[in-house]
């Protein structure tokens, strides 16, 4: 079986945009150097955070084959490439360019709700599409249905190259199914900010994190605690953060991250429709925790 390779803090790499809302390219190479001299581990691009449904596949070319020239292999890139229509998605696989990119991260299919075998045959012909290591992506809130462990277990034991699962279902229940019945070399990977702590506690090996675009240092230092079995220092970090997470996400994501990369100085205040920047009440109650944690 591949091994996973995308462990520690991973960063849902948010797309900068312009004020006239084209791709802000030197935004995005300044962004990409802070994460990487910041504690990133891996980069997860064109994916739910850097708003892939709302780029051109000219756009997406171009970001993907930026960022591969500018991370040069110091750490890993894993791309999104996923849908609703199996057939379109395995002939993306089969004839599109993944020149230096590392792995996939592939979301279930949303929308038209298939049942549990229609997810694993969805996923099975994914993986007999490609030889990268596969990165399942389970997030109920955003597709309408819920992989259970039972079908994610299966789809690893079954398939080679299903390397890891990022889960964001938001039950730890769950994730402890998975890690009862999974096989040793499949990982679990939180998509969840706020239970990245827990989830790793009980065996998770990272986080694809959208935080961590603003703060990667402090919440790549949180991770590396609790590798180090440092709980308790680990947790004090979880909870300076504990107001920041659930304001990131109350007016959609990447509203909250970008509002709080713009307050930083890193990018434009500006999204794509239909998703609209942030609500000025919330800009200012994340500027206020910011200048709290005197990062």
């Amino acid at each position: 079986m591949a091994q996973n390779i995308f462990k520690g803090l991973g960063i849902a790499l948010v797309t900068p945009f312009k004020a006239d809302g084209s791709v802000d390219d030197d935004a995005l190479e300044r962004l990409v150097e802070y994460q990487l001299q910041n504690g990133a581990d891996f980069l997860c691009i064109l994916a739910t955070t850097g708003e892939t449904p709302c780029l051109t596949d000219e756009e997406k070319s171009h970001i993907k084959n930026m960022i591969v020239n500018q991370v040069r292999g110091r750490v890993p890139i894993l791309m999104g490439c996923g849908g609703n229509n199996t057939a379109a998605v395995v002939e993306q696989l089969k004839t599109g360019d993944f020149q230096g990119i590392d792995g996939v991260l592939s979301v279930c299919p949303y929308y038209n709700k298939p049942s549990q075998e229609g997810l694993y045959r969805h996923f099975k012909a994914i993986s007999e599409a490609t030889k990268l290591p596969v990165v399942l992506y389970n997030v109920p809130g955003r597709t309408g249905i819920l992989m259970k462990a039972e079908t994610t277990c299966r789809l690893a034991h079954d398939c080679d190259n299903i390397v890891a699962i990022k889960e964001a279902s938001g039950s730890l229940e769950l994730v402890d199914e998975i890690i009862k019945h999974k096989p040793a070399d499949f990982d679990i990977i939180s998509g969840d900010d706020a239970l990245t702590y827990p989830m790793v506690a009980s065996g998770a090996v990272g986080v694809i994190s959208v935080i961590g675009n603003a703060l990667p240092k402090e919440f790549s230092r949180m991770i590396r605690l609790e590798f180090n079995n440092e709980y308790e220092a680990a947790r004090k970090i979880h909870h300076k953060f504990t107001d920041l997470y659930s304001l990131l996400f109350v007016d959609g994501n990447p509203a909250g991250v970008k509002a709080l990369l713009h307050e930083m100085g890193f990018i434009e205040n500006v999204l794509r429709l239909p998703l609209v920047p942030t609500r000025v009440t919330t800009l200012q109650k994340m500027s206020e925790i910011l200048k709290g944690l005197k990062l």
